[in-house]
């Protein structure tokens, strides 16, 4: 018999980060990076997983209690009503299948249907630069072995950024370049509107002149249509969905073919189960799966076990851009951080997810619920 669910806890971290991260996203420079870890316990065995606070999940630990981890369909269910009511619940699914991992012996790219652990990566960048650091910034991450790097953009006037990514490439002629115009991604006291179709698509055709490979979150996320009419007109690919709160979203913009490139991600948007549902039908009509993975190192190894399993794409998303965003900073949860090697990363062979958290070394960086050291 498999064992069944003992405990369930929550425990949140923060590393402060001194130079601070001036992310792409936020004016505000961020001088912490904060993360909640779910702890599941079953038999002998703990499944983890990171990302959102779980805001409200507090007191239903009961739904879980004395079930087995196997029985996923009806864990993702409960999940779903509780997302209905507080915040997203998907860290604990990617903890229960951990947990199924270890169950079966195998790990969770496997577990899925995958025949290699090796991925292909793309250099997700993030600070903000001026054109002149970027441009040498991307030449370090091509010579490390990076066949793919995105730009982010933040300047006021979208021609800033165009001129950035000219002068990356006419630095790196055979990189392949993604951008990322941020235009669905709302900070809390961001009432700007997002661009409208007409400068979306002059953005879209002066990145196609610089063989851009995909123009990420060009519209509001609410914009299906919108995003249907620039992808048909536009010869750069047009990216989105990481952050849709329900499959229907992600099933609307199949409906109206309005992405070429998918990008859910597992912890902030699908869960693991759904992920693989979605994988299949984005791929099944002949668009890109390839997940938003930008967090901490439980989040990034949850989206490449899924993408190692069921992703046909080029490259998955690396949250690197050192020295301000490193393995060290991003993973510091983690044991070890997640290095790419050449451009790739291989994946344990270890059951599950294949890490196992050290909990005395994490409560250096341990906060409460408020924030506040413990």
């Amino acid at each position: 018999m498999p064992p069944t669910i003992d405990a369930i806890e929550l425990r949140a971290y923060r590393r402060p980060l001194d130079p601070p991260f001036h992310a792409s996203w936020d004016p505000t420079p961020r001088r912490a990076h904060a993360t909640t870890v779910v702890r599941v316990r079953a038999g002998g065995l703990e499944g983890v997983g990171a990302g959102d606070a779980m805001l409200g999940f507090a007191g239903h630990e009961g739904l879980f209690l004395g079930r087995s981890p196997l029985e996923i369909e009806r864990h993702v269910a409960i999940l779903d009503n509780l997302q209905f009511h507080y915040g997203r619940m998907w860290p604990l699914e990617v903890a229960l299948w951990d947990l199924i991992g270890q169950i079966a012996g195998q790990p969770l790219w496997r577990l899925l249907g995958g025949s290699s652990g090796r991925v292909p990566l793309y250099a997700s960048t993030g600070q903000r630069l001026d054109r002149e650091a970027r441009v040498a910034a991307v030449r370090r991450l091509q010579a490390e072995g990076f066949a793919a790097v995105k730009l982010r953009f933040f300047a006021e006037d979208p021609q800033d950024d165009i001129a950035t990514v000219r002068a990356v490439r006419d630095a790196a002629p055979t990189l392949t370049l993604l951008c990322d115009a941020n235009q669905a991604w709302r900070m809390p006291w961001d009432t700007r509107p997002p661009w409208d179709l007409k400068q979306a698509r002059r953005v879209a055709d002066a990145l196609a002149e610089l063989d851009v490979y995909w123009l990420e979150e060009p519209l509001s996320r609410h914009d299906v249509r919108g995003l249907a009419d620039l992808r048909r007109q536009s010869q750069v690919r047009i990216a989105g969905g990481e952050g849709a709160r329900e499959p229907i979203e992600l099933r609307r913009y199949l409906e109206h073919d309005a992405l070429d490139v998918y990008q859910p991600d597992v912890v902030w948007s699908t869960g693991v189960l759904r992920a693989v549902q979605i994988a299949r039908e984005v791929q099944a009509r002949g668009a890109v799966y390839s997940p938003h993975t930008w967090g901490d190192g439980l989040v990034l190894l949850a989206n490449l076990h899924v993408a190692a399993a069921v992703s046909h794409a080029p490259f998955i998303e690396f949250p690197y851009d050192p020295p301000h965003w490193t393995p060290e900073r991003r993973d510091f949860i983690l044991p070890a951080p997640i290095r790419a090697d050449g451009g790739h990363v291989t994946l344990p062979d270890a059951p599950g997810l294949g890490v196992a958290l050290d909990w005395d070394a994490l409560e250096e960086w341990r906060v409460s619920e408020e924030g506040n050291p413990l």
